[in-house]
């Protein structure tokens, strides 16, 4: 992974914008959508955004702020870039990000343009939804792991919030079906080194597991499908009964 992906709250921030052709005034659209304050060179900031066409005096300004600290943008120049600006689709609150590193800029517009496709338009009602049920979800499941699990659950392909489905999910509806997820195991041989033999099922698996049991070389490529916070431990695991969602990942031969 060549950068850590983050969301900064820019309201009211000062960013610095240097430029004054097309590409600065449409990084000065995406910088006042976001509610920053946008400042010349000689403003305290931590952000920078240099959108100068003449690559001397792009270099010169990116060695200038940097001077001082300030992380620079250097639009169409990645490797003066110190942070990229994603593709951005757009689900308010819900944002998807995609980036390539300042890669290319077409192929992160083409994957934003196809994900839009599919992302309902009320995806960030649900949102705003589920978080204003957060209290009612807490009481429902306490614990942290089970209240995890149910949500994973109701978010699944077919669950009663499907973000995908295209309809007003009935937060009222699912807890009053909600129930805790029973222990499971679930055992997965690898094909192959390459993650993408994995099916979308074993990929989820990963992602929800609260357990993996890792069994022979798994390469770190199919380690980063399970998530940060999953417990990863080398070997079988124990004969007693498991909790949570538990895999068992078994290397290719």
């Amino acid at each position: 992974m060549h950068s850590l992906p983050l969301f900064l709250r820019l309201q009211g921030r000062p960013i610095i914008l240097l430029g004054d052709g097309d590409a600065a005034v449409a990084k000065r659209r995406l910088l006042e959508r976001a509610g920053a304050a946008v400042v010349g060179e000689a403003e305290n900031a931590t952000l920078a955004i240099v959108a100068i066409d003449d690559a001397g005096g792009a270099q010169a300004a990116v060695a200038r702020l940097r001077a001082r600290g300030i992380l620079v943008n250097a639009v169409d120049r990645p490797s003066l870039c110190d942070f990229t600006l994603p593709a951005i689709v757009d689900r308010d609150p819900v944002l998807v990000a995609i980036g390539t590193g300042g890669a290319s800029a077409g192929l992160a517009k083409a994957l934003r343009q196809r994900i839009e496709a599919f992302l309902p338009a009320n995806l960030g009602a649900l949102a705003e939804r589920l978080h204003a049920a957060r209290p009612r979800i807490r009481t429902r499941f306490p614990d942290a792991a089970d209240r995890r699990r149910a949500i994973d659950a109701a978010l699944d392909p077919g669950g009663l919030l499907d973000p995908l489905a295209h309809h007003d999910a009935d937060i009222d509806q699912w807890l009053a079906a909600a129930k805790e997820q029973p222990p499971r195991t679930i055992h997965i041989r690898l094909r192959s080194a390459d993650p993408d033999d994995l099916t979308i099922r074993e990929a989820r698996a990963l992602a929800q597991a609260d357990t993996v049991h890792l069994i022979g070389d798994i390469p770190p490529a199919i380690r980063h499908h399970v998530r940060a916070d999953a417990a990863q431990i080398e070997g079988l695991p124990p004969t007693e009964p498991l909790t949570g969602q538990t895999v068992i990942l078994e290397a290719a031969v």
